[in-house]
């Protein structure tokens, strides 16, 4: 029998982005049920609170809250994302962008990079970024709202924030306390759990309170008090395939024009994030400490910052990979208690997003049952495996000769998923895209061609073109592109217009 367990309350461990991102989304969706969410953190203890790079996703989260994209990034002291840059990963002195967009037209049922290829033949040697709106727009750091109503693909892109999270994490916290979430400054001592059924019973608190609860979500970050600590979860390990183990983090003075893109500039053994804000920059290191120690990992992180350092770097140790059950009894991880992966691609936040959108949809009514969390836990694994190899094709596919750990990740065996896209690329162009998969195929390609891997073959319906035709269309398409970029303000001028942060 499948057991029907009813909840009349939640209880949110941790704050955090994580903590307050659940207690919004949650306080908004039983709004009308009779359920009591209470989040308990304590003020004592800090958040790692280092990511401060979203993809689009986050947007479509803080509306549907009904917070505009104007309102949220006057009160983060955000700037505008359009991708990431990637500096010396396919060798040293290259550089790519990987956009939230589109490449080129597609016709007559057939991906754009098919007829560039088919140009390449012809002797063109135009770059397949120049058929990128968001890559255009980002080389030159100018923006300005996509249309919502595009008049082809080539006007298709998409945006998303650098922000100070933990601002983020107050709105958040505001929005779910004004939703009459309980809010208890304590920390948790111990967790109880019931003998009959091993489902965690109550939180003990340092000021002698004792929490019950029927659903308790743990955001207590890489500590994972419940999920690991009174529930014993296990863990996958992907440090087979995903080498970098640790990280350092600072913030500097922000020098010169802030970019409208991360930037990942890859080191000897590992990479490091610059990320702009309005009042000051984001920067980090995170590397294998198999092949780099320390103290050269923080002289390097150091000696690449332009401004001049506000702190001390932070450092944290982590093992990529997730919680083996993300939903386990009445316990579901959200955040780094659910597992970790290096935020090569700014998916830690994404994840959380996710993470609070499958709760909200295992409670159309309010009780949960064995098929929920094992639909929840299937779901769950399937989405960070699909992350998990995108972020494995980065470093597989380099072409630096100049460490230990370029070349081992080279030559690394890959998880079967990943090397079926890889073979089906490779041979006939095709984009694998699979069920819940957070980047789309177009992503994709912006990772192949920036490591200049490209199909042995096109599809040759291709053929069936006139080459002529072919070479007037995409001219036609790059000169498209480039006025449109031309008639568009500067990203420091669409900030001082549209959102200027009024706090520091």
């Amino acid at each position: 029998m499948n057991q029907h367990h009813q909840v009349k309350s939640i209880v949110i461990a941790g704050g955090g982005t994580a903590g307050w991102m659940a207690a919004a989304k949650c306080s908004q969706h039983f709004a009308k049920t009779d359920i009591k969410i209470t989040l308990v953190e304590s003020s004592e203890i800090g958040t790692v609170g280092v990511g401060e790079a979203t993809i689009p996703t986050l947007r479509r989260f803080y509306q549907s809250l009904g917070m505009s994209d104007a309102d949220v990034m006057r009160k983060t002291s955000a700037t505008v994302k359009l991708g990431i840059e990637f500096k010396d990963w396919y060798k040293p002195d290259s550089s790519f962008i990987h956009p939230f967009g589109l490449f080129g037209h597609a016709a007559n049922g057939i991906h754009f990079h098919h007829y560039w290829l088919k140009l390449k033949t012809l002797g063109d040697t135009s770059k397949l970024e120049e058929y990128s709106l968001g890559i255009a727009l980002a080389r030159a750091n100018r923006f300005d709202f996509p249309s919502p109503t595009p008049s082809s693909p080539l006007s298709v892109f998409d945006w998303a924030l650098h922000f100070d999270a933990g601002k983020f994490a107050m709105l958040m916290r505001d929005y779910a306390l004004k939703n009459k979430v309980q809010h208890i400054d304590a920390k948790i001592e111990s967790v109880q759990l019931n003998p009959d059924n091993g489902f965690i019973q109550s939180l003990r608190l340092d000021n002698h309170m004792e929490l019950h609860a029927d659903l308790f979500i743990d955001c207590t970050g890489f500590n994972g008090l419940l999920i690991k600590g009174a529930l014993n979860t296990g863990y996958e390990d992907w440090s087979q395939w995903l080498l970098c183990d640790r990280a350092l983090a600072v913030q500097s003075e922000l020098v010169g024009e802030p970019a409208a893109r991360t930037v990942s500039k890859a080191h000897p053994a590992g990479w490091q994030w610059k990320i702009p804000l309005q009042h000051r920059q984001g920067n980090g290191h995170v590397y294998a400490s198999q092949f780099m120690d320390d103290a050269e990992a923080e002289a390097i992180l150091l000696r690449h910052i332009d401004g001049k350092v506000l702190h001390a770097p932070r450092k944290f140790k982590f093992t990529a990979g997730r919680r083996a059950q993300a939903w386990n009894k009445n316990c579901i991880a959200i955040g780094l208690a659910a597992g970790f992966l290096e935020p090569l691609e700014s998916t830690s936040i994404a994840l959380i997003e996710t993470g609070i959108e499958k709760i909200c949809g295992s409670f159309p009514a309010p009780y949960f049952s064995q098929n929920n969390i094992d639909y929840f836990n299937q779901v769950t694994a399937t989405e960070w495996e699909r992350i998990r190899d995108f972020i494995i094709l980065h470093y597989k596919i380099n072409q630096r000769t100049d460490s230990e750990f370029w070349q081992y990740c080279r030559t690394m065996s890959l998880p079967d998923t990943l090397q079926q896209k890889i073979d089906a690329y490779q041979e006939r162009g095709e984009l694998l895209h699979f069920p819940w998969e957070i980047f789309h195929p177009d992503s994709w390609l912006a990772i192949y061609s920036g490591f200049n891997i490209y199909p042995k073959n096109y599809d040759k319906n291709v053929d069936r073109m006139n080459p002529e035709y072919l070479q007037q269309s995409l001219t036609a398409m790059r000169k498209s592109i480039a006025d449109a970029v031309a008639s568009v303000p500067t990203h420091r001028e669409f900030i001082n217009a549209f959102c200027k942060t009024d706090v520091v």
